[in-house]
């Protein structure tokens, strides 16, 4: 697709503007004597749960320049390292007190600058920037060589075959990794169906991914089964060969930017322990685990859990 080259040039010089806003040329970064790639790995780290390759994988770094990060950041006191009970080959990673403390500062120090610019901003300018950065960033985020591939398309609104795709694709993932059957395939479709009834309503929107004219991912926001100004982030997923090409997170975006845009104070979603890279992606758009318990509305006992994203 062409673009004025002058659209181009100015995106580019903003893109320099902001990296260099952000301390990455050298000097202090987020207020540390730290590299930027180590102040980025103590903040995963902080999550929780993560080991040196899935480190890597995060922050899109090779195994050596990881391996050699994290020595520093361990001989400094910052981090620590502990057998993975589930994979004795693996070491999880996990933060100190000394580490815990220099989080905390980095949050802070992030949090100040966030908030000192946005007090320069116009009156709900604030959404406009995040609204920006969260498409811009999901874009970049394509994979390398997608541009040799059929472009994946992101569509609002219902298509034909929508209701039978999504089930599809539900169905083929739950029922081979997680043992799920009729009970579920019934509430997917059921509810689904219900929903595209209701997709008149402005609070309500579904998106699907297209790849050669199929569909292969959804995600919907229902404004209304749950209350007023509450968002209820549903069908979300990605087809089998889709997974960890971005095409998650471009879906997802969208998603929370129609959830910003129309105003909704808090984002709620249902799933169920287990999915971690799943886990992740709503974690890193600013959800929160907020309940967990044992259940079998889909069918089967497993430790169901609801996460919630509030607007700030």
């Amino acid at each position: 697709m062409g673009y004025d080259p002058s659209l181009v040039e100015d995106i580019r010089a903003l893109s320099r503007r902001l990296v260099r806003a952000w301390g990455f040329m050298g000097g202090a970064f987020a207020g540390t004597d730290l590299s930027p790639s180590a102040v980025h790995a103590l903040i995963e780290i902080e999550k929780g749960g993560v080991s040196a390759r899935e480190l890597g994988i995060r922050l899109c770094l090779e195994k050596s320049t990881v391996s050699r990060m994290l020595r520093k950041l361990i001989a400094v006191g910052d981090v620590a390292e502990a057998p993975d009970e589930a994979d004795r080959r693996s070491k999880l990673l996990s933060l100190t007190a000394t580490g815990e403390a220099r989080v905390a500062a980095i949050h802070a120090f992030a949090r100040r600058q966030v908030v000192n610019a946005l007090d320069r901003l116009g009156e709900g300018e604030e959404r406009t920037v995040l609204h920006g950065l969260r498409l811009y960033s999901a874009a970049l985020e394509a994979p390398a060589g997608e541009e040799d591939q059929p472009r994946l398309a992101i569509d609002a609104g219902y298509r034909p075959g929508l209701v039978a795709s999504v089930v599809d694709m539900h169905m083929r993932y739950y029922a081979r990794e997680h043992g799920l059957g009729r009970r579920f395939e019934s509430l997917v479709a059921g509810g689904l169906a219900d929903f595209c009834d209701r997709l008149d309503a402005p609070c309500n929107a579904i998106w699907t991914a297209r790849k050669d004219g199929r569909i292969v991912g959804s995600v919907a926001i229902d404004g209304e089964d749950m209350g007023a100004g509450i968002a209820h982030l549903r069908w979300f997923i990605v087809g089998d060969d889709l997974r960890g090409s971005g095409a998650g997170k471009r879906l997802l975006d969208r998603a929370l930017a129609f959830v910003d845009a129309h105003g909704f104070g808090e984002a709620h979603l249902s799933t169920f322990a287990g999915l971690h890279a799943a886990r992740h992606l709503y974690e890193s758009r600013g959800f929160a685990l907020v309940e967990e318990h044992a259940g079998a509305q889909w069918g089967k006992e497993l430790m169901e859990q609801s996460f919630v994203r509030r607007r700030q």
